[in-house]
């Protein structure tokens, strides 16, 4: 166990000094973990999420072709019509990038809504990085607010039982959705007062951007539609969602070739594809394999769970601020899957309702992942996309913006579920 741990922490630590370099350390790392034993060889194929794979390239595919429709654009004309400056520009599409992440992958709605924010940033000659930041950090906090948010919200439904409207109301009180929506609320004004400098007038133009081709915002839109269907699917194949997003880039690059008769129509597609976030993500599931597999997540849970004693508040207190961190360094769906039997067990012994501590593990593992640029799949994935436009994100740039958002979503949230369902 202490070689992974080691490992582990020194990875972490060289892919925050060394930004430009997460890729090679990251996959230098899983492969470590491989040709050590550390993760074992009929578990290499397990560790690695297929699923986030396949729907960050077939989503990247499909946003290749709808920016080249100039639909980002013409959006970007939309909301620059509506608001008043740069601020409320910034703010608008974090609260837009949220409301879609209620309802679909955060990673699909980063890759969806961040050509919309380089769009803005390209017509405002605007520094893009704090942009793409926010739509990733308000896609992460919306996750938890309904069933279908993400894996980590279906974990959960899935223990607990809950159908989609009991996000909304749960034995008889407001569900989480509320105490997601509140902690969005405040990070709001958060994100108003980070931007408050960008008060530069945005000028209304008299054009609106033509669209070239509306097949592209129709597969994205089908894309949306499926993914949330699936999500209600039971005992569906867990590629479900990457399977729907290449199928329908493939569908959209046979029509890109029929429309223009060129190889290009399809190979300029392909190259919007971001190796280097998929390699540092791959990196990162063999890594979490690798610990997982020698009982660190294990043992982090069972020490989580006995910090507390057996007073409920402590508990829970416990919960969410440790979930908070931990996920602000690993991948937070193996370690919801090892806390939930651990509280389900803890709660029986204890004889006491269990239901704050899994809201508040879905919560702080949610919300932990905004603390840091690695430490949710949905950061990766606006950093990557950033660097393809030859932006760096230093730690500080990230820092800046998502430490203070998460601790605006995370305090009120943490408050909010103790007084409806711990007192």
């Amino acid at each position: 166990m202490i070689p992974a741990i080691l490992l582990f922490a020194a990875t972490y630590v060289l892919m925050l000094v060394f930004d430009k370099y997460r890729p090679y350390i990251a996959l230098t790392s899983g492969l470590i973990f491989v040709f050590t034993g550390m993760l074992p060889a009929d578990q290499i194929l397990g560790a690695i999420d297929f699923n986030v794979i396949l729907m960050i390239a077939g989503t990247m595919g499909l946003v290749a072709l709808f920016t080249e429709s100039k639909m980002p654009m013409l959006l970007a004309d939309l909301i620059m019509e509506r608001v008043p400056n740069v601020k409320w520009a910034a703010v608008a599409l974090a609260l837009f990038s949220g409301v879609i992440s209620a309802f679909v992958d955060n990673v699909a709605t980063v890759l969806m809504i961040a050509p919309v924010g380089l769009a803005i940033c390209k017509k405002l000659k605007v520094n893009p990085v704090p942009f793409i930041i926010a739509i990733a950090v308000s896609s992460n906090l919306q996750g938890a607010a309904t069933l279908i948010g993400d894996t980590t919200a279906i974990m959960l439904g899935s223990a607990l039982d809950m159908s989609f409207l009991d996000f909304f109301w749960y034995h008889g009180k407001p569900s989480i959705f509320f105490a997601v929506e509140l902690g969005a609320l405040i990070s709001a004004a958060i994100l108003l007062f980070i931007f408050q400098k960008d008060t530069e007038t945005i000028e209304k133009e008299t054009k609106r951007t033509k669209v070239t081709d509306m097949m592209p915002t129709i597969l994205l839109i089908l894309a949306l539609a499926l993914l949330i269907i699936a999500s209600f699917i039971p005992k569906k194949p867990n590629e479900t969602n990457g399977i729907i997003c290449c199928v329908l880039l493939v569908v959209g690059l046979v029509y890109s070739f029929a429309k223009k008769k060129t190889w290009s129509a399809i190979t300029e597609p392909m190259k919007e594809i971001d190796f280097t976030t998929i390699g540092i993500l791959v990196g990162l599931f063999l890594m979490i394999g690798g610990i997982s597999a020698n009982g660190v997540i294990d043992a982090a849970g069972a020490l989580l769970a006995k910090a507390g004693g057996g007073n409920l508040f402590v508990l829970y207190t416990v919960i969410v601020w440790a979930s908070v961190l931990i996920s602000a360094f690993i991948d937070n769906i193996p370690y919801v899957a090892t806390m939930l039997p651990v509280i389900g067990s803890l709660s029986n012994t204890l004889g006491i309702d269990p239901t704050p501590l899994y809201f508040g593990l879905l919560s702080g593992a949610t919300l932990g992942g905004n603390c840091t640029p690695i430490g949710a799949s949905a950061n990766i994935t606006g950093i990557g996309i950033l660097r393809k436009e030859g932006y760096e994100v230093k730690n500080s740039d990230f820092f800046r913006i998502g430490i203070p958002f998460t601790l605006a979503a995370i305090i009120p949230a943490y408050i909010y579920v103790w007084l409806v369902y711990g007192i």
